[in-house]
């Protein structure tokens, strides 16, 4: 359990906390590209970080984040005329590009100062992935967006997307790295008999020792910017069944259970304040184009993709009780909620908005919850102490993969890694394959 102080910590992310400061000096996302479709087109509103602020496509393509209040009087320039490489205020005609610099003050004398001191706040953005990225942290010192590595393959490879998760992002992404759970919350109900044949297909086989075992051992280790963690399963034979998971600084990680030549999955967590937070889910194959046929199941949702609007929350959520059906979960699955990542948002989201973690009682399969915990907290202590972290430096850091594995009893972790990646910790060596930047 954490004190109520830590809980604090952790959870707070507006300006001048120490968490929330600690996320400004990473790269954070605040749209998807297709969110801003054309150059001149309409703006859209944006939060992140308990900061309300608007979002637009320029003549030339650049994206502008900027807060929303004209200088002037205070108008609203949501409202505004996306035109000329400028957001232009219909109360008065002021006009600020990209960088938040006020290009056209026509009610001003041109001989006033005003022409070249009037600006509004904006931060740099940068498209990685089909992602709008933007640095909210000083502007002396803007590191590299982190090459995460659904964004370094080409489109055809990837699909992008984004839900909204209606509690605080911390206990989102706990439940990302808390790979425990499987055993109960994404399974069948208990009604329906595992197969036992040795011959019946991987999928089938993992399901069966995912849930007959729910205690797996936990090995972790750390690298430039987070750690991979690594669950071993008994199997029905000498061999042991590894899942493993990365988190990466402040927010990102990624599923366990993908195995040579099948799909990956990863999530960004980006608090909008306190109590919602967006979950940007990529799914993306380094080795082949996906096809139609997935596009279209991640479309309609599929596996931690979950089904949404057109505003992005699923359409299973807190307001309709995730549609739990009572007769599915005694004869279906065990939540009787159809959607991994709507199981998720359940659990996550019941919670309350921001979990009281003061009255946990914690074992020993929460070893990623707890490492992430202390990942985090030490490193908003250090930044308030004064000591910047490092890992936005390490931008090709963040190039990681996780997965499935078999190895042998006593087959050390790092190993079964390197095995697996060719790497101790999931490092992508770039060498080996083609990938657009």
């Amino acid at each position: 359990m954490l004190t109520h102080q830590d809980n604090e910590m952790l959870t707070r992310t507006g300006t001048g906390t120490p968490m929330g400061e600690l996320f400004r000096r990473f790269w954070q996302p605040v749209a998807l590209s297709r969110e801003l479709p054309e150059n001149d087109g309409p703006p859209i509103r944006v939060q992140l970080l308990g900061e309300h602020l608007v979002a637009f496509r320029d003549t030339q393509g650049r994206v502008g984040l900027v807060e929303p209040k004209c200088p002037h009087r205070g108008a609203d320039l949501f409202y505004g005329r996306n035109e000329e490489c400028g957001l232009r205020c219909v109360f008065h005609g002021w006009k600020f590009d990209v960088t938040g610099k006020a290009v056209d003050l026509p009610i001003v004398p041109r001989d006033s100062a005003y022409h070249e001191t009037i600006s509004i706040r904006a931060y740099p953005t940068r498209e990685f992935g089909e992602i709008i990225w933007a640095w909210l942290g000083p502007k002396d010192s803007v590191p590299e967006v982190p090459q995460l590595d659904f964004g370094t393959v080409s489109a055809p490879h990837r699909y992008v997307t984004k839900k909204l998760q209606e509690c605080n992002w911390a206990q989102a992404i706990e439940g990302a790295l808390d790979t425990s759970h499987f055993s109960f919350l994404h399974m069948p109900a208990p009604s329906v008999p595992s197969n036992e044949n040795p011959d019946a297909p991987a999928d089938e086989r993992r399901l069966r020792w995912i849930r007959e075992d729910p205690m797996p051992r936990f090995s972790i280790l750390e690298h430039d910017v987070g750690f991979v963690v690594g669950g071993a399963r008994r199997t029905d034979s000498e061999l042991l069944y590894w899942r493993s998971a990365q988190f990466a600084l402040p927010s990102h990680s990624t599923t366990p259970s993908t195995l040579p030549g099948e799909n990956h999955f990863g999530y960004t967590f980006v608090p909008i304040d306190d109590e919602n937070c967006w979950i940007y889910t990529y799914v993306w194959n380094p080795e082949r184009p996906l096809s139609e046929e997935e596009r279209a199941h991640l479309k309609g949702g599929h596996g931690v993709v979950a089904e949404v609007d057109e505003n992005f929350r699923p359409l299973r959520n807190r307001s309709n009780e995730y549609m739990l059906n009572r007769v599915e979960q005694k004869t279906l699955s065990f939540t009787g909620v159809r959607g991994v990542a709507e199981q998720d948002a359940l659990v996550q989201e019941s919670m309350g908005r921001i979990a009281d973690r003061t009255i946990e009682h914690l074992t020993t399969t929460d070893a990623a919850v707890v490492r992430f915990r202390r990942t985090m907290l030490k490193q908003a202590k250090d930044l308030a102490a004064g000591t910047e972290p490092s890992a936005p430096r390490h931008h090709e850091g963040f190039r990681l993969r996780s997965g499935s594995w078999m190895a042998n009893e006593g087959v050390p972790f790092e190993d079964v890694m390197r095995e697996r990646f060719g790497d101790p910790v999931g490092r992508v060596i770039a060498e080996n394959e083609t990938v657009t930047k």
